[in-house]
């Protein structure tokens, strides 16, 4: 059984939810998982005290949280000695294209050499658009963002695009990774 961190910074939540999935399937393949939101690490928290770490962070105006970067940075080294995994969501991967998929995953790769870290494991999962939980600029303007993509604009319900089978998957290969 091994102890894993999942780290991860949300904005919305979505990031938080597939966190949340991340570590219930660790918990089922019998590894201790510890679900921690990147901008509230405990008192003391050392990245030692675990045998792998999972990090997320979900893309806003084109980055990754703030806080998120600057954990990966500042522990690089001990991310690039143990089993880790990054996983990155946005909602550019929602659209489903051969761009949109390229302009995904180079943010997650612009965040690794920002970061100089190289983790096991990487994903690019999309995420949602919460309409009923936006201000009323915000829902504006990521109405305005969903449709240059070609999606969702109705502005009276959410929507979720996470592939949670996915999730599932990249969770099981990290779990693996620990055995």
């Amino acid at each position: 059984m091994a102890r894993v961190a999942v780290i991860y910074g949300t904005t919305e939540g979505q990031t938080a939810a597939i966190a949340e999935r991340i570590a219930g399937v660790l918990a089922d393949a019998g590894h201790d998982p510890a679900l921690l939101h990147g901008a509230h690490l405990p008192p003391g928290f050392e990245i030692e005290a675990y045998d792998g770490v999972v990090v997320g962070a979900s893309v806003h105006v084109g980055r990754h949280q703030r806080y998120v970067t600057r954990f990966a940075r500042e522990h690089a080294a001990a991310l690039n000695g143990m089993p880790a995994a990054f996983f990155s969501v946005s909602l550019t991967a929602a659209a489903g294209t051969d761009e949109a998929r390229e302009t995904a995953r180079g943010l997650l790769e612009e965040f690794l050499t920002e970061t100089e870290w190289e983790p096991d494991a990487t994903a690019v999962f999309p995420g949602a658009l919460r309409y009923s939980e936006y201000g009323l600029l915000t829902r504006y303007a990521m109405r305005r963002i969903a449709k240059q993509y070609g999606e969702d604009t109705d502005t009276s319900r959410d929507y979720e695009y996470t592939d949670w089978d996915a999730v599932d998957r990249f969770a099981t290969e990290f779990a693996g990774l620990l055995e």
